[in-house]
């Protein structure tokens, strides 16, 4: 599985929109075609090393991507056949399928697969799964090395729905921008590895994935508190509070405080007794605060995350302090920088009635709450109220142990406390919280995350 860093994600009504911008800005969609079919062509090209494709091509216009390819690739000298499910129904597949002077065999239960596959049969234009008889058809060449022109066939390209059984690619060519499907899972599961095809398409880039984590150095002039100080409020399990505020110092915050605890991980992070909790939010110096690892709903926690509200610095919030600050997030949306931390269980808990694709979801829990939004897990996405999205697929499915969302809320906090941006923040706290587990890999717990 590969997505490339920092790629624009467009969803299907977006692309055809950038297409048409395209278009009326002089480049024709003819030639955005021809673009498309020769990416496609080169990855197949290099998949096959010499050994037969077999293109199959459906009737719109990613049927005309794959005529072009086929084209190409005979061009090269590369043993090509074609297979059409329907006629041509665009004038652009028309005029693709007419400049391909090979035979067109029927993609019928006679026809017999090659080493390598070209599905160009269905694009981003999908709204319905693949009928009965046509999966029964394309089940023979499952276990061929199928690349697949901008989506998968049998894949919403936008996420929405889950279709099932897909044609499952070893490659997927995202023509001009990655779509969602690309990023959500199930779907991205079946899209293989990700090349991004660059056809000319000028994609908006309010949604994107992932970009590569920057280095965030000291300089000179740095000191404890100017790289950020933090509070941890601690709940009844410390152990996770401690997590939160150890991932703090690792992930660059200069100087932390775990409010409630009698000791902490390591030495350099101030363990007090939580009656000092007030004081501490009223420090001027205080850059951020994180509550919620290992807190369970209580009058208690209302009471701590209302006083952090209160206080009015940046906060950090997960598991049940979502809940706690919900309502009044909703009532002042935006008044202070918050992130919330929810995995599938806490967000579904917290905004039951949202609909669509994770993408979608995602946004409006954050336009709702007023918060920068981490929608956890192994497709995690990152929102913010003003539609922003970062998704990060793949993640590391080593983080899939107990203990990883608090030092996740620990690096967001450590990132958030510097101030600027607490969008930027989270994505960064992403990518961190990706990179040390990467760096970690097989048998990783989450007290991994935070030693050297």
């Amino acid at each position: 599985m590969s997505v490339p860093a920092d790629a624009p994600i467009l969803t299907s009504d977006a692309m055809r929109a950038a297409e048409a911008a395209c278009a009326a800005s002089g480049t024709s969609l003819a030639e955005l075609m021809d673009r498309a079919g020769a990416a496609v062509a080169d990855v197949a090209w290099r998949m096959a090393a010499g050994s037969p494709i077999l293109i199959l091509c459906g009737p719109g216009n990613n049927g005309g991507d794959g005529y072009v390819a086929a084209r190409l690739l005979a061009e090269r000298g590369a043993a090509v056949r074609v297979a059409a499910l329907a006629p041509p129904a665009t004038d652009l597949a028309k005029a693709a399928r007419d400049r391909w002077t090979g035979n067109i065999d029927a993609l019928d239960e006679h026809l017999s697969p090659a080493p390598v596959i070209i599905d160009a049969l269905f694009g981003v234009g999908l709204s319905r799964p693949l009928a009965g008889e046509l999966v029964q058809r394309l089940g023979r060449f499952s276990d061929k090395r199928i690349v697949a022109v901008d989506v998968p066939s049998g894949v919403d390209a936008d996420g929405v729905h889950d279709w099932d059984p897909p044609l499952a690619a070893s490659a997927t060519v995202a023509l001009g921008a990655l779509k969602p499907a690309h990023i959500l899972l199930p779907s991205a599961q079946h899209c293989g590895t990700v090349q991004l095809a660059p056809i000319g398409i000028v994609a908006d880039r309010t949604m994107r994935t992932l970009p590569q984590p920057a280095a965030l150095l000291p300089d000179a002039r740095s000191h404890k508190f100017n790289r950020g100080m933090m509070l941890v409020k601690a709940g009844p399990m410390a152990g996770a509070a401690g997590l939160t505020a150890a991932a703090g110092l690792r992930a660059g915050a200069g100087y932390v405080v775990l409010s409630g605890a009698t000791r902490a991980p390591f030495s350099a992070i101030i363990a007090e007794d939580a009656a000092g909790y007030g004081e501490r939010l009223a420090d001027k110096r205080l850059g951020a605060v994180v509550i919620g690892s290992g807190y369970p709903a209580s009058d208690r926690l209302a009471a701590d995350v209302a006083a952090a509200l209160d206080a009015g610095k940046p906060v950090v919030l997960d598991a049940a302090a979502i809940d706690a600050a919900l309502p009044r997030l909703r009532r002042q949306r935006g008044d202070i920088p918050v992130i919330l931390t929810p995995h599938e269980g806490e967000f579904a808990r917290a905004f039951p009635d949202l609909r669509g694709s994770k993408i979608e979801r995602a946004q409006a829990a954050a336009a709702n709450s007023g918060a920068v939004l981490i929608y956890k897990g192994a497709d995690t996405v990152i929102a913010a109220p003003d539609g922003r999205v970062v998704a990060a697929w793949p993640g590391s499915p080593w983080l899939a142990t107990a203990g990883t969302g608090d030092v996740l809320a620990g690096a967001c906090a450590a990132m958030m406390a510097r101030g600027g941006d607490p969008f930027d923040a989270a994505v960064a706290a992403v990518g961190w919280h990706i990179a040390q587990a990467a760096r970690i890999g097989p048998g990783l717990v989450a007290d991994d995350l935070i030693r050297d």
